[in-house]
């Protein structure tokens, strides 16, 4: 299975890629964790030690392996780069977890990121065409990654949001996208909710056939992110449901 998880910032989607890679982990998958995310925080959601995680450079800042796998520093280069090895070299196991740091976007006015996005997209398509292991991508907040068919590939679309009408626009652009994308299976997962209202407020607001998880708020999560519970074993409440229905899908 390959997932990608998708939605607005700031609506829980790193918790819960996390907390699937985590559950399909210790049902015996070995599992890709691909952090595609900008902000780079599924490394410290997933519990890996903080200087394992310092030590990752991400692909994106590999400026002299980037420039050999496209064909040195001139104006063409290659659109299919080799890129198998840099998956074995650049990751890191923790039992069953392989994490794969993708790389940052660029600040405004910086040079083209062309041979970046080139190396970039050829290693998923590596993980998302050629390999048999569970692969989950934690992908950016909104909808950027979507216009650069980072995604192009994966067998479902998870797209999260939270109980506003925000949210749910935001989610819906998403599907929009996701679909032009050719991605076939794309489900809606509400989260943070509180309220019995919220629930009705996402099956109101988006198709119930197409809303695979309703995830409650929890304060263990706020916990977490203090380091008062530990990361590597904490997985949300309604994670393992969400898990198990993805599998008989």
């Amino acid at each position: 299975m390959k997932l990608a998880i998708s939605g607005k910032g700031g609506v829980g989607k790193t918790t819960i890629a996390a907390g699937l890679i985590k559950y399909f982990a210790g049902q015996g998958y070995q599992v890709y964790a691909v952090d595609a995310d900008p902000d780079t925080s599924l490394g410290m959601v997933l519990g890996l030690p903080e200087e394992r995680l310092g030590t990752l450079k991400p692909i994106v800042d590999m400026r002299q392996i980037i420039a050999e796998r496209t064909g040195g520093e001139g104006a063409f280069f290659a659109l299919n780069p080799e890129v198998d090895s840099l998956l074995e070299d650049f990751t890191i196991k923790n039992d069953n977890i392989l994490f794969l740091k993708m790389g940052a976007i660029k600040p405004g006015g910086s040079t083209c990121y062309c041979r970046e996005n080139t190396v970039l997209n050829a290693m998923i398509n590596s993980l998302l065409l050629k390999r048999r292991e569970m692969v989950v991508l934690d992908m950016g907040a909104g909808i950027e990654h979507l216009t650069r068919g980072t995604a192009r590939g994966v067998d479902t679309m998870l797209i999260v949001t939270e109980p506003t009408l925000v949210s749910i626009q935001t989610a819906r652009v998403i599907q929009k996208l996701a679909s032009e994308l050719g991605i076939e299976q794309i489900k809606f997962i509400g989260n943070k909710l509180r309220h019995p209202r919220d629930e009705e407020f996402i099956l109101n607001h988006l198709p119930s056939d197409d809303v695979i998880g309703l995830i409650p708020f929890q304060s263990a999560i706020l916990d977490q992110a203090a380091g008062i519970t530990s990361a590597q074993s904490f997985i949300a409440t309604g994670i393992t449901e969400l898990a198990s229905r993805l599998i008989e899908n």
